[in-house]
């Protein structure tokens, strides 16, 4: 299913990718506060991204171990999938197309 990659989604999966194995919500939407330098990132929009992310066949999520430190409860870890990838690489070159074509931004 083709779409259209917003930017927090685009944040979302590059976290993803910055994170690799350990990419799970809360370490997602913490890595999102840091880049964004503080500036606070509920998780419930991170996982909305992330699940609509999911739909789209961008990411893709799996079950780890479940862990007594989280009550028997598995942590769902995520990875951008190969079409993911695509589409993150295809809206950076889009965005830097549009970027260098305005004088004042270049």
């Amino acid at each position: 299913m083709r779409g259209r990659l917003g930017n927090f989604d685009v944040m979302v999966m590059l976290a993803v990718l910055r994170l690799g194995r350990e990419a799970y919500g809360v370490l997602i939407c913490r890595e999102l506060e840091r880049r964004l330098r503080g500036r606070r990132v509920a998780l419930g929009s991170v996982y909305a991204a992330l699940e609509r992310l999911e739909r789209r066949g961008w990411v893709a999520a799996s079950l780890g171990e479940a862990t007594p430190r989280r009550g028997g409860r598995a942590k769902t870890y995520y990875a951008v999938t190969a079409e993911g990838l695509r589409e993150v690489r295809e809206s950076r070159q889009t965005l830097l197309s549009f970027w260098k074509s305005i004088p004042q931004l270049r």
